[in-house]
């Protein structure tokens, strides 16, 4: 009886190991290289300000429109819209809106805003940004040493001369912010 404990005990545990071997799964392994490049970044969006005219389309983008409405010498103006006169000579027109420029991953403490024109002006008019005149032939800086992350005014100005008879004022500035 003893040799049958023992010859039963012995089966069991051959069944037991030979189980777990038969339980057993197959397996692969892999590695994933990861790789990725870390660049500077900038972002310049335009936002309505809140003395001036409120931007049409595209506030907090870096593609928007203002809208100046009907401008003359002696009419009535959209709301926001200042205008002072030179009798005789020319009248401007002029709204403000805010521009931010935020950054990641850039070293530099400030940046410099530069405005361009995206066409000749028509009627003879001549365009400001934040107080600088501005063309369409290059690039014009309006300010050196910008602060990032935030609302900055930038006053925009059409100058218009007397001369001009009625026509359309539309145009595109292109504004640039570079990391200094």
């Amino acid at each position: 009886m003893k040799k049958l404990i023992v010859l039963t005990a012995l089966a069991i545990a051959m069944m037991i190991a030979s189980s777990s071997v038969l339980v057993a799964q197959t397996t692969a392994n892999g590695t994933l290289t990861v790789q990725a490049q870390l660049t500077s970044s900038m972002t310049l969006v335009f936002n309505s300000d809140g003395a001036g005219v409120p931007l049409s389309s595209g506030a907090g983008t870096n593609a928007a429109t203002l809208n100046f409405g009907n401008v003359s010498a002696y009419g009535p103006l959209t709301a926001n819209v200042g205008r002072s006169l030179v009798v005789g000579t020319s009248f401007t027109v002029n709204t403000p809106v805010d521009v931010v420029v935020n950054k990641a991953n850039v070293t530099s403490a400030n940046y410099t805003l530069t405005a361009q024109l995206g066409a000749a002006p028509a009627g003879a008019s001549t365009w400001q940004v934040g107080g600088v005149g501005i063309n369409n032939a290059t690039a014009t800086t309006i300010t050196a040493s910008g602060a990032y992350a935030s609302s900055v005014q930038e006053q925009i100005a059409i100058t218009v001369p007397w001369a001009t008879t009625a026509t359309s004022l539309n145009n595109t500035i292109a504004f640039v912010a570079t990391a200094n």
